[in-house]
C-alpha cells in the first residue's frame, strides 16, 4: 500500500539518503504550524490504513513508527547542537544516586552463541540479521560507561595533544577540528563545565561521559591501557546470563516498568553511570541499554547472509564506512531498542548522547 507524500518535496527536505549532514542546517524548512497540520493529516490517514492493513504491510507501519523514534531523538540532538532549551516536560521521576559508584571489570567466559536476531521473533531491522553462531573467547569488561570523572583525568593529563594515544584518523581528526577537550565542555576557574541544551552545569563527575567520538573514545583506552569491546562482545555481555528466550534486554524478557532504566527522557537526562541498579545484567553489568549510546571497535558490516529488507537505504549504503554504536540513550524510545539492535555513525560524530565502556587488556 503506497500511497504519496502528503509533504510537496519532502524527498528534497528529509530523505536522509539524499540531503547530506552538513547540508541539514540551511533547508527551506516548512513552518512551524504547516508541519503541525502535516503530522494531523499523516497521522489521520496512516490510522485509518491501518486498519485496512494486511500481516504484511503493517511490517511498514512498525518501520516507520521506529524510525520516527529514531528522528525523534535527533530532534533533541538538533536542540542540543543549537544550545536551545530542552524540551519543557516535566520528569517523571527525579533521577536516582548511585550509592557505590565505582566501576569493576567482569569476568566474561565467552563461548558459541547465535548473534544476532533470529527471523522469527518478530520485527528486527535488516541489519540485526541474520542469525549466526560465532565463538568468542572470554573477556574482562567493565561494569559501567566511562565516566566524566574518568575522561578528566585522561584531558587534565594532555591527553588531546599526546600523538601516541591516538589513531591515524584520529590524530588528523583532532588536528583539524583542534579539539582539547570533550564537545561542550569548557574550563572556568579551574572547574570543568558541561553544556547541557542551553544550560551551563559543573559537569557531573559520576555521570556517564557523552558527546565524545569514536576517535576520543579510541585515544581514552590506549591512555588507560583498555581498549573498546568489540560489537559482538558487546551483544554477548548484554545477553549472558539468562536462559534461552530471556535475553532480550539485559535485565530479562520484557520491558522495565518506566523509571527502571533510563529510556524515553524519563530522567530528562543522564544519570550516574551506576545507578538504576535493577536493571543490571545477571554478570553485574549496568546500564546496558539506556543512559548513554556506547561504541564498539566494529565497523558497520552485513552480517554473513544478510538480505536487504524493503527499505533498502536504512543500512545497506553505510556498511564500511561506519562504526557500530549499541545499547541507548537516555531519550531513545524504549520499544526501539534491545539488546541486538545495531546503531551506526561514522567515527568523527560527536553530537549523538554516545559515550563508551572499556575491556580490560588480557
Amino acid at each position: 500500500m503506497l500511497l504519496p507524500s502528503r509533504l510537496k518535496q519532502a524527498d528534497s527536505l528529509y530523505n536522509s539518503s539524499l540531503v547530506t549532514h552538513a547540508d541539514r542546517w540551511s533547508l527551506p524548512l516548512p513552518t512551524r504550524d504547516e508541519l503541525m497540520h502535516y503530522l494531523d493529516s499523516v497521522l489521520h490517514n496512516t490510522l485509518a490504513a491501518l486498519d485496512r492493513s494486511t500481516p504484511d504491510e503493517r511490517y511498514f507501519f512498525r518501520l516507520a513508527l521506529l524510525h520516527e523514534d529514531m528522528h525523534t531523538e535527533a530532534m533533541l540532538m538538533t536542540l542540543q547542537t543549537l544550545g536551545y532549551p530542552a524540551p519543557a516536560l516535566t520528569p517523571t521521576r527525579q533521577p536516582p544516586f548511585a550509592a557505590e559508584p565505582a566501576a569493576q571489570d567482569i569476568w566474561l567466559a565467552g563461548g558459541e552463541f547465535a548473534l544476532g536476531s533470529p527471523a522469527d521473533q518478530g520485527f528486527a531491522f535488516d541489519n540485526e540479521m541474520p542469525a549466526h553462531t560465532v565463538k568468542l573467547p572470554g573477556f574482562l569488561l567493565s561494569s559501567s560507561t566511562v565516566t566524566n570523572q574518568d575522561f578528566a583525568g585522561f584531558v587534565d593529563a594532555g591527553g588531546y595533544r599526546a600523538r601516541e594515544f591516538w589513531s591515524d584518523a584520529g590524530w588528523q581528526w583532532r588536528e583539524k577540528q583542534r579539539a582539547e577537550h570533550p564537545l561542550y565542555w569548557q574550563k572556568d576557574s579551574g572547574h570543568w563545565l558541561m553544556r547541557r541544551f542551553d544550560q551551563w552545569l559543573k559537569l557531573p563527575a559520576e555521570e556517564p561521559v557523552m558527546h565524545v567520538n569514536y576517535h576520543e573514545a579510541e585515544a581514552w583506552c590506549r591512555w588507560a591501557g583498555r581498549r573498546l569491546p568489540s560489537e559482538t562482545e558487546w551483544e554477548y555481555a548484554a545477553r549472558a546470563g539468562h536462559p534461552d528466550g530471556g535475553d532480550r534486554y539485559p535485565w530479562g524478557k520484557a520491558l522495565l516498568p518506566t523509571g527502571l532504566a533510563s529510556l524515553d527522557n524519563t530522567f530528562s537526562g543522564p544519570v550516574q553511570a551506576s545507578a538504576l541498579t535493577c536493571a543490571d545484567t545477571p554478570t553485574g553489568l549496568q546500564q546496558m541499554i539506556g543512559n548513554v549510546w556506547e561504541w564498539t571497535s566494529s565497523p558497520f558490516t552485513p552480517y554473513p547472509g544478510f538480505t536487504p529488507g524493503p527499505y533498502r537505504d536504512y543500512s545497506e549504503p553505510w556498511f564500511h564506512t561506519h562504526q557500530v554504536m549499541r545499547g541507548g540513550s537516555f531519550c531513545t524510545r524504549s520499544r526501539l531498542v534491545h539488546n541486538r539492535f545495531r546503531n551506526f555513525y561514522i567515527p568523527d560524530r560527536n553530537d549523538m548522547f554516545v559515550g563508551f565502556r572499556s575491556c580490560h587488556l588480557l
